[in-house]
């Protein structure tokens, strides 16, 4: 590989690099109400409960094992709606990048690697835009379905 192919290469995977930071951004900047929600309002809902059981005059032990493995539950349900829905938003991510290194590939086998980085950059920058447009929808789909407001 000539050194001008080479460093060009390193120039276009440092932009590619910034662009995939660029997304991790903007999903945690999405995803921080809910986060909130979960993390706060729901886990201070649930130690609320919990508390009460406690302090509950016809307390049994019986009540507050259910509470304690009660309690949690809404939580967990919650993380797991938030981790399944980033974890198909990822793959898509993913799934949308590995088209982007095919043509590249494809491009290099062809001896057309001058165009092949541009080709390439210009494609990884479409599916990570493209991703950060979908990210407000998503996070709508999860406050649907954790009833945020």
């Amino acid at each position: 590989m000539d050194h001008v192919g080479s460093m060009e290469e390193r120039v276009v995977t440092e932009r590619i690099r910034r662009k995939l930071e660029e997304v991790n951004a903007a999903a945690q900047k999405h995803l921080a109400g809910v986060q909130d929600h979960v993390n706060f309002t729901m886990q201070a809902r649930a130690s609320l409960n919990l508390f009460t059981s406690f302090l509950s005059p016809s307390r049994s032990q019986e009540g507050i094992n259910n509470c304690v493995e009660n309690c949690s539950v809404p939580v967990l349900s919650a993380n797991n709606v938030v981790e399944t829905e980033m974890a198909k938003f990822q793959e898509r991510l993913n799934r949308s990048l590995m088209v982007c290194q095919d043509k590249f590939e494809a491009a290099k086998l062809q001896k057309m690697k001058t165009h092949a980085t541009e080709e390439l950059e210009s494609c990884v920058n479409r599916s990570i835009d493209d991703s950060i447009r979908v990210l407000p929808h998503l996070v709508d789909q999860i406050k649907f379905s954790l009833s945020i407001n």
